[in-house]
């Protein structure tokens, strides 16, 4: 019974170990960043999501996701960006889904190429 017990509690542990990984891995960081970042402007219709690159990343970028699930990266320092990042935060604030003037535009004439 001893036995049993003990096995019970070092698969217990193995578990938690396993699960108790850092939540961002090398691999997903590198999805989040961005290898240089532009200064188009993107009409907020077409916008669907809007998030920060991850702080680790060499280029500080706003990431930006089109109704045509195309990702755009935005410079990070530049007021535009940074307003509106902050114009989809407060859009999407209690809510699972943006609000207008965000996604209202349907996906037609762009590709569905994710850069």
């Amino acid at each position: 019974m001893k036995t049993l017990l003990t096995f019970a509690l070092l698969a217990l542990i193995g578990l938690l170990h396993q699960n108790s990984a850092a939540p961002v891995g090398p691999g997903s960081i590198n999805q989040s960043c961005c290898p240089n970042a532009t200064s188009v402007r993107i009409p907020r219709g077409r916008i669907q999501n809007v998030v920060r690159s991850h702080s680790k990343c060499p280029v500080t970028a706003v990431i930006v996701t089109t109704v045509c699930e195309r990702k755009m990266c935005l410079d990070g320092n530049s007021t535009r960006a940074k307003k509106l990042l902050t114009e989809f935060e407060k859009s999407t604030a209690n809510k699972t889904s943006p609000s207008a003037p965000f996604n209202v535009s349907p996906c037609r004439n762009e590709t569905k190429k994710v850069s």
